[in-house]
Formats: structure tokens, C-alpha cells, sequence
């Protein structure tokens, strides 16, 4: 299956030579609540941490960010974005990929509730791509993608699949060729906690029925797609079972990935140490912990390679740069210099290992 879209922007992105390294500003933001132990860190101080962590290979390229508040207006005037971009830009950043306010309490919907929902789900990701294509019309965004979900739960969603599947698929046709208007293309994240997207068998088949691939894909991420091969959510999906060897880890891996790979146009790199986190329309998602945890789970670079590999280990052309996504990560955590120190040592030795690594 050939993913690449035949658009102008597309053929941008399939001409870098090498994977960018970015650093995700959401995690200030998502399980953060005002007047709380664990209050939302400002965008400012995002990019502050990002563009002062520096070591004798370099730094990082660019941000992915999250385009609700307190840290952006998705309806924000055109001159109000690109003072926006001058600001990333005059830092030497870039941004890459950013995430559209698809849920209820951002203004968006259920992909598979009622009338309203859906048009307000559409209508947020129009909103998204209207903002993303200033960004890259000014110049700071010449890669990424649009982040979207079911914004449903699994719960909804298994009172009756079938009918849940279809309605979210035709949500994502509608969104992906507003997407294929705007020369964009949008990307679901598999995360156990969203209906239709909770496993992937379940992500697969969704992918399949939208059946959009130059304009609505996958976004892998090693979290979470790690607790897709455990069957939290969607036991019949299991993949490992408790006391795995490595050879089982790594046959499942491979299936995996072999079934979501060619649909990936997006990676976060991440940790995950086998347990869930989250409350409410998050529960029991990817628990992501710092790059260097003592109960990490994965081998984080030879789990990369997997994603960003095509079958002869050569570099996927779909993908042009790498972000690290820290949510839930406390805030005690996320204000230190050396996590963002030690995540970037860790995306440039997958920059760095692809190139030797086969599998």
C-alpha cells in the first residue's frame, strides 16, 4: 500500500533526509488543573525548557503542540498565529505536528455520537488545519501532522461496535477530506482509552473502513501501543501474556507493527513500565514515564527502529521527524532540565542507530 499523498506538501515532507527531534508541549498541559498540586506549565516555559536543552550533538529542532488553552486560541486571528510563529521561529525551532481540540469539553464531540457532536468533532479539525496551514504558509511548519481520536469511550463504544466503527470512520472521511482540502494529513493516536482505538485489531480495522490512506493514518506511540500487545481494554486482542520470554515480546512486536506500521505517519517516542494512569475521558491510558526509568518495560531504540523502518531497514520516507510525548509525567519531573536533557540524548540515539539497525 503506497501512503504518501500526491499532494504538494507531502512531497515536502518526503524530502528530508533525516528525522527532526521534537519535544511535545502538551505534557504541561494534560492532567494539569488549575489551583492543584500538579497546575498547567505555561507554553512559554515549554519552549524555554526545549530550546536551553543543548548537549555536544545539538539540540532540539522543534515542538509539537496542543492547540486549545492556556497555551493557544485555535480561533486566533491569522497576524496573533504568525507573531506566534516569528516567536517559535526566532528560538530555531520549528513546529511539527499539532493537536486538534477534537473532545466535548474543548469544543468538539463524540466521532460517534450524535449529529452536533460530529459536527463539532468536523469542526474542530477545521479549525485545526485553518491554523496549521498558516504556520506552514509563514514558514516554522514545513512537516507534521493533525492529532485527532474517537473522543469516545470504550465503554460507548462496545454497546454496539459495528454501528460504533462505522459512524467514526464516516467522521473521519468527513475530516479527512477537509484534511485533503487544506493539504494536510491527519493521524489517530492508538490509545487504549478511546472507543474504536482501544486495541489494534480494533485501531486496524477502523483504519480500514475510514480508508483514507493519503490523508487519515496512525500516530504510534511506544506507550501506548506497548499496553495494545497486554489487551488492557481488549483482552481478546492480547498479544503477550504475564511472564513473557523476550522472543514472545519480540513476535508480538513484529505483528504489531507489521499491521499498523504502513498506516504510521507520526512516532512518539516514550517509556512505559506496563501499568495504566489516567481519570476520566484518560482512564487507564499509557502510563509514559522519563526515558531513563529503573521500570521502563521497552528497549526504547530497538522498539523505535520497528516504526520508523520500512521492511529493508531503510528510513520511512512517511515520517520526517520524532517527538517525545511525557504526559503525566508530575510536574516535579517535567520542570528539570535533565529529563528534557535525558529525552533528547535518547531520540538522537535512535537518529543515530537507524541507520545501523535491521530487523
Amino acid at each position: 500500500m503506497n501512503l504518501l499523498a500526491v499532494t504538494n506538501y507531502t512531497e515536502i515532507l518526503t524530502s528530508a533526509m533525516s528525522w527532526k527531534l521534537h519535544n511535545a508541549m502538551w505534557p504541561g498541559l494534560v492532567g494539569k488543573e488549575e489551583n492543584s498540586t500538579e497546575p498547567p506549565i505555561t507554553l512559554e516555559t515549554m519552549l524555554d525548557l526545549t530550546q536551553n536543552s543543548q548537549n555536544s550533538v545539538g539540540g532540539y529542532d522543534g515542538v509539537d503542540m496542543f492547540l486549545f488553552f492556556p497555551h493557544l486560541d485555535i480561533d486566533a486571528q491569522e497576524d496573533d498565529i504568525r507573531k506566534l510563529a516569528d516567536h517559535i521561529a526566532e528560538r530555531g525551532l520549528n513546529v511539527g505536528t499539532v493537536v486538534a481540540p477534537i473532545w466535548k469539553e474543548t469544543g468538539g464531540g463524540s466521532a460517534m455520537g450524535s449529529s452536533k457532536d460530529r459536527e463539532n468533532f468536523i469542526l474542530s479539525v477545521r479549525k485545526a488545519c485553518r491554523y496549521a496551514g498558516i504556520l506552514r504558509d509563514h514558514g516554522v511548519r514545513t512537516y507534521g501532522s493533525i492529532r485527532i481520536d474517537s473522543a469516545t469511550s470504550v465503554d460507548e463504544w462496545i454497546k454496539n461496535p459495528a454501528e460504533g466503527t462505522r459512524l467514526i470512520a464516516q467522521t473521519f472521511q468527513e475530516c479527512g477530506r477537509i484534511a485533503a482540502d487544506h493539504d494536510e494529513i491527519l493521524v489517530a493516536e492508538g490509545e487504549i482509552c478511546w472507543g474504536g482505538m482501544h486495541s489494534w485489531q480494533d485501531m486496524l480495522n477502523l483504519l480500514e473502513e475510514t480508508d483514507m490512506p493519503a490523508n487519515v493514518g496512525f500516530q504510534a506511540d511506544l506507550a501506548h501501543t506497548y499496553l495494545y500487545m497486554l489487551g488492557y481494554n481488549a483482552p481478546e486482542h492480547r498479544l503477550l501474556h504475564t511472564g513473557y520470554t523476550e522472543e514472545e515480546f519480540w513476535d508480538a512486536y513484529k505483528h504489531m507493527t507489521d499491521q499498523l506500521r504502513p498506516w504510521t505517519y507520526d512516532f512518539h517516542v516514550a517509556q512505559n513500565d506496563g501499568t495504566v494512569h489516567g481519570s476520566g475521558d484518560h482512564d487507564k491510558t499509557g502510563r509514559h514515564c522519563a526515558a531513563d526509568d529503573s521500570n521502563g518495560k521497552l528497549d526504547i531504540t530497538r522498539c523505535a527502529s520497528y516504526w520508523l523502518l520500512n521492511k529493508h531497514g531503510k528510513p520511512r520516507k512517511e515520517i520526517q521527524h520524532i517527538c517525545w510525548d511525557g504526559c503525566m509525567l508530575p510536574n516535579s519531573k517535567l520542570l528539570q532540565p535533565s529529563t528534557w536533557d535525558t529525552i533528547l540524548s535518547t531520540m538522537q540515539a535512535i537518529r543515530t542507530q537507524y541507520q545501523q539497525t535491521h530487523h
